[in-house]
């Protein structure tokens, strides 16, 4: 699937926690520097917030009309 923010896209507004969870860190192991991944939830996924900032990743949120909560991920800068 591609968005218009990133090729990367994990859909997850289907799936039970912890699976976008786990499916999230597992894309970010192998998430080149400089590139983006966007998770979409139907809601805010306040635990994956500490452990994005934990563990050197930043992102952006953002609620589209849908109730779709769109997050873009990317390394932070050192």
């Amino acid at each position: 699937m591609t968005h218009p923010k990133t090729d990367r896209v994990i859909d997850a507004r289907g799936l039970e926690p912890p699976e976008p969870f786990v499916l999230t860190m597992d894309a970010l192991d192998h998430l080149p520097k400089g590139e983006k991944l966007l998770l979409q939830l139907y809601r805010e996924p306040l635990p994956l917030y500490k452990a994005l900032l934990n563990n050197g990743f930043a992102y952006e949120s953002e609620r589209t009309p849908d109730g779709t909560v769109e997050i873009l991920i990317w390394h932070a800068p050192a």
